[in-house]
């Protein structure tokens, strides 16, 4: 990691103590003593690793002057894919957690209203859709699954990691891609390929043995994971972004107190704006370490970089246009398709239509 980007990290996080140190002595006193089990994101991710572990194991507890005990753990460290994390959470057999919207997307195609394969090119645009659509998920998450969202935010760019030469979007026809969502899936349908569903950790075997020809991940994620031992080729083109949730159980919420609402959310609030920023400095390198160019976090990889030119870019909208949208749309029903038209599609200028 340079050392810019590590001081960065550093400095955000020693902001964050300084203000719990002030806040929690003061209101800690206000809050019961509590547990907490708590799911983290992606456990190889440096999001995971760098911001979010240290948020729950050290932050939280110093926030409430120990008072709140944070048991930790990625899902994937678990044994979970991450489709499990807000069930178990409405459940209370976890207190928080974080995970993927689109692991859920296909039971409830609401929550893929933020992160359609092809609707945000770049994070600015994610950000301000997100931010249009959270009142929408907020609700829904507290209507159909009693569980109390804390913060949305993303990965880097979710791309195509392809084993075999791969020149095009269009020279998808055929082939077997792993996806994370139900949208990622329309996506690479709309170009003949074959969505199949896998864990995460499973995928670089895969690869490695032919089961799968291609996979969609986060470009760091993806180096970091050493997809790259098994796969030859990187479209440098963002499919979407991988937008996650952390949510809170009720009861855990309400035990909290207005008190301890209070500060929980707005170290949240500090947390996702510091996860925003990390995942623009790692899409901005995430493809350079796949492909031989600078790379702060490890040895530069050697895969050949598809670029992402006009005409990919023409295909993206197309399949966002003509498949992606119509899909989700029919999948989300009207009011659902009301709502995202008078929000996202207003700041996108486009409207979703069930045919």
């Amino acid at each position: 990691m340079s050392c810019k980007v590590a001081t960065g990290i550093a400095g955000v996080l020693l902001s964050a103590s300084a203000t719990l140190g002030v806040v929690g002595q003061v209101s800690a006193s206000e809050v019961p003593k509590m547990n907490l089990a708590v799911a983290g994101n992606l456990g190889i991710t440096t999001q995971s690793a760098q911001l979010e572990r240290p948020f729950w194991t050290k932050s939280v507890p110093e926030l409430f002057d120990g008072r709140v005990n944070v048991r930790f753990r990625p899902w994937n460290e678990m044994g979970l894919d991450g489709s499990e994390v807000i069930r178990l959470v409405s459940r209370g057999t976890l207190q928080a957690g974080t995970t993927q919207l689109g692991f859920i997307a296909g039971e409830a195609p609401i929550v893929d209203g933020t992160d359609l394969a092809g609707l945000s090119p770049d994070i600015q645009t994610l950000k301000a859709v997100v931010s249009a659509f959270e009142p929408t998920l907020d609700e829904y998450f507290k209507e159909s699954q009693n569980v109390k969202v804390l913060g949305y935010w993303s990965f880097q760019g979710q791309v195509l990691f392809c084993a075999n030469e791969l020149n095009s979007l269009a020279d998808l026809e055929g082939r077997r891609i792993r996806v994370s969502g139900a949208s990622q899936t329309d996506f690479i349908e709309h170009f003949g390929a074959e969505g199949v569903s896998m864990a995460w950790g499973e995928v670089q075997q895969a690869l490695q043995m032919g089961a799968l020809d291609c996979a969609i991940t986060g470009s760091l994620g993806g180096y970091t994971g050493k997809w790259h031992e098994a796969a030859n080729y990187i479209h440098e083109l963002p499919i979407n972004w991988g937008t996650s949730v952390m949510v809170m159980n009720r009861d855990a919420w309400d035990e909290l107190g207005q008190k301890g609402q209070e500060l929980l959310q707005a170290e949240v609030d500090e947390l996702a704006e510091a996860i925003w920023e990390q995942n623009l400095r790692e899409n901005e390198y995430g493809i350079s370490c796949n492909t031989g160019g600078d790379c702060p976090v490890g040895e530069p990889a050697s895969m050949t970089l598809v670029e992402a030119t006009e005409t990919e870019l023409d295909l993206r909208r197309e399949a966002l246009e003509e498949t992606v949208l119509p899909r989700w749309a029919e999948r989300c029903g009207e009011q659902c398709v009301a709502e995202w038209n008078e929000s996202v599609g207003e700041v996108l200028d486009i409207q979703a239509k069930i045919k």
